[in-house]
C-alpha cells in the first residue's frame, strides 16, 4: 500500500479497538490499475468529505485500498450465522475490510468499508474479490433504498480494479466503498455465543449499545432492552421493505444489521407483478425468503439473536428464556402494527380504523389474482384518489378490470370517512408510492452494458433517476415501465 494520504476525512479506529479475537488485521490487497466509476457527492458532503480534495486517480487509489486514509486501522470483521437455516460457526467478512469510522454533519459515527479488497483470514477458499457487475447493483439498489426512505447502508464509491475475477467465468473486478452506521450483525454476537464466550458477548453488547443505542445504558436489562429495540427496528424496516415490494433474497442472520439498516445487497429484487411467493434468488429453491415469507423470517432471526443474549438477560436460563419469548413472540405485532400503516398511507387513509386490514388485504388478494403491477397500481391509485375518472389507469392493471371495480366502491366508501381534501390526499400518496423502483430489468440492463462494453452510460442514468423516485417526469417514463414478457427477470444472484 502507498503512502497514507491526507485529506479532510481522518479516520477514527472504531470497532478496531475491540480485541484481537473481534477481527483481523489487514491490509486491501492492492489491485493493478484502480479506476474510479463513481463517486457518490452527496454522501460526501454528509460524511464532511470534500470530493474535490483529489483527482480521480487520487480516489481511485483510496478507494481500492492501494492508498490508506488518514486514521485508518483496517481490519475484518469475525462473525458467524445461519445460512438458509443451517449454522456456520465462522464466516467473516471475506471480501471486506472495515477501514474506520467518521463522525458525520449530524454528530453519528458511520463506518467505511471497502468491499471486494482481496484474501483475507475469513476469505476460507474465496478470493476475496467482487465482481463488477454485483458492485454496481449494491451501489444502485442501496443508493435507491436511501432515496425510497429505507434504512439501509449507502455506497460511497466504485472502483474498477484493472484484474478480472473468476465465477462461472472470467468478469471484470471491482470494489464498492460501503458507508453504515454499523456492521455489527446478529451474526457477530452468534460467533462468540456458540463458543461459550459469554465475557465476549457482554462486551459486544456494550460496544453496540454505546455506538448506536447510549439511550440504553441506564436500563435496568440492557441486553433485554436491546433486544426489545432490535425488534422494533426490524419490524419496520421489513415493514418498509414490503411496502414496496422488496425482496432482500438472502435474510441469512449474518445479513441482519444491528442497526436495522438494509445490508449486503446480494440476491435482491423489487416485485414486477404482486406475488407473495415470489422468489427471485437462483439458490433459495424452496422460497425461503420468498416476499411474503420475509417477516417470519425476521421474527425467526430475532429468536437467534436473544439466543444469543439469554445469558446476559439473567443468569437463570428459564428466566431469561422466558423474558426473551416475550419480546420475540411480539414481533409480529409490531410488524403488523408498521405494515397495516404503511398500506394504509398508501392508499390514501390517514385514520387508524379497525376495517382496514381487511381492505389492505382484500386489495393485495385481487392484485394477486389479476397479475396487477404492484408498483404502478399503487402509483396510479394516487390519480384516482384526486379524480375518480382516473381510475382507468389502475383497472388497466388488473386481467379483471371489474374485480379492482368492486374493491374500489369498498375504498370509495372508506375515503368518504375521512375529511381530506382530494389534492391533499393525492400529494400525502404520491409521497409514499414511488413512480420508479430499481426494476429488474432494467437493473440488469444497465449492468450488462457496463460489464460486457464498459460502458456506464445507462448505470449513471438510472442512478439519477432512482435518486427522485417519488417525482413525475415530463413525458414517459423508461423507469417506470413494467418489463416485456421477454424482460422478465425470473433469478438473481449472489455474485460472491
Amino acid at each position: 500500500m502507498e503512502d497514507t494520504i491526507e485529506s479532510p476525512l481522518v479516520l477514527e479506529s472504531g470497532y478496531a479497538e475491540l480485541p484481537g479475537h473481534f477481527h483481523a488485521r489487514v491490509t486491501p490487497v492492492p489491485v493493478v490499475e484502480p479506476t474510479l466509476v463513481e463517486l457518490n457527492r452527496a454522501l460526501c458532503a454528509e460524511l464532511g468529505l470534500d470530493p474535490d480534495a483529489l483527482p480521480r486517480d487520487g480516489w481511485a487509489a483510496v478507494f481500492s485500498g492501494n492508498r490508506s486514509l488518514q486514521g485508518a486501522r483496517p481490519v475484518a470483521m469475525a462473525y458467524a450465522g445461519h445460512q438458509f437455516g443451517h449454522f456456520v460457526p465462522q464466516l467473516g467478512d471475506g471480501r471486506a475490510v472495515l477501514l474506520g469510522e467518521v463522525v458525520d454533519h449530524d454528530g453519528r459515527r458511520r463506518e467505511i468499508q471497502l468491499k471486494g479488497a482481496g484474501r483475507n483470514p475469513f476469505s476460507r477458499q474465496g478470493d476475496g474479490r467482487a465482481p463488477l457487475g454485483p458492485v454496481l447493483r449494491e451501489y444502485l439498489v442501496s443508493e435507491a433504498m436511501h432515496a425510497l426512505g429505507i434504512p439501509s447502508t449507502r455506497a460511497l464509491a466504485a472502483v474498477t480494479t484493472g484484474e478480472t475475477v473468476r465465477r462461472e467465468e472470467l468478469l471484470p473486478g471491482a470494489i464498492l466503498t460501503r458507508v453504515a452506521y454499523s456492521h455489527v450483525r446478529v451474526g457477530t454476537f452468534q460467533y462468540f455465543a456458540a463458543r461459550g464466550d459469554t465475557e465476549s458477548v457482554r462486551l459486544l453488547c456494550d460496544y453496540v449499545i454505546g455506538r448506536l443505542y447510549p439511550e440504553l445504558r441506564d436500563a435496568g436489562n440492557p441486553a433485554l432492552a436491546l433486544l426489545d429495540v432490535v425488534a422494533e427496528r426490524q419490524a419496520l424496516l421489513v415493514a418498509r421493505w414490503m411496502c414496496i415490494g422488496f425482496i432482500h433474497g438472502v435474510m441469512n442472520t449474518d445479513n441482519m444489521a444491528i442497526s436495522g439498516e438494509t445490508i449486503d445487497y446480494g440476491p435482491c429484487a423489487f416485485l414486477d407483478d404482486y406475488a407473495p411467493g415470489t422468489v427471485y434468488s437462483a439458490v433459495d429453491q424452496f422460497g425461503r425468503y420468498a416476499y411474503g415469507n420475509q417477516p417470519g423470517i425476521a421474527q425467526w432471526n430475532l429468536a437467534r439473536f436473544a439466543e444469543a443474549l439469554l445469558p446476559l438477560i439473567d443468569r437463570e436460563q428459564q428466566k431469561a428464556i422466558d423474558l426473551a419469548t416475550e419480546v420475540v413472540a411480539g414481533f409480529r405485532q409490531r410488524f403488523d402494527r408498521h405494515w397495516t400503516d404503511g398500506m394504509r398511507r398508501k392508499i390514501g387513509l390517514s385514520v387508524d380504523r379497525e376495517e382496514d386490514q381487511s381492505l389492505v388485504d382484500s386489495l393485495l388478494d385481487v392484485m394477486d389474482r389479476n397479475q396487477a403491477d404492484f408498483t404502478l397500481t399503487f402509483r396510479r391509485l394516487c390519480d384516482a384518489a384526486e379524480d375518480p375518472t382516473a381510475r382507468e389507469g389502475v383497472r388497466e392493471q388488473f386481467a379483471d378490470p371489474g374485480a379492482f371495480d368492486a374493491w374500489a366502491r369498498r375504498w370509495q366508501e372508506r375515503m368518504q370517512q375521512e375529511s381530506l381534501a382530494p389534492a391533499r390526499r393525492a400529494a400525502s400518496m404520491r409521497a409514499l408510492n414511488p413512480a420508479r423502483i430499481p426494476r429488474n430489468h432494467s437493473v440488469e440492463q444497465a449492468l450488462a452494458a457496463a460489464v460486457d462494453e464498459g460502458d456506464f452510460t445507462a448505470f449513471r442514468e438510472m442512478l439519477a433517476a432512482m435518486r427522485q423516485p417519488y417525482a413525475d417526469v415530463d413525458g414517459p417514463d423508461p423507469y417506470a415501465a413494467p418489463p416485456r414478457p421477454d424482460e422478465r427477470i425470473r433469478n438473481t444472484f449472489c455474485g460472491t
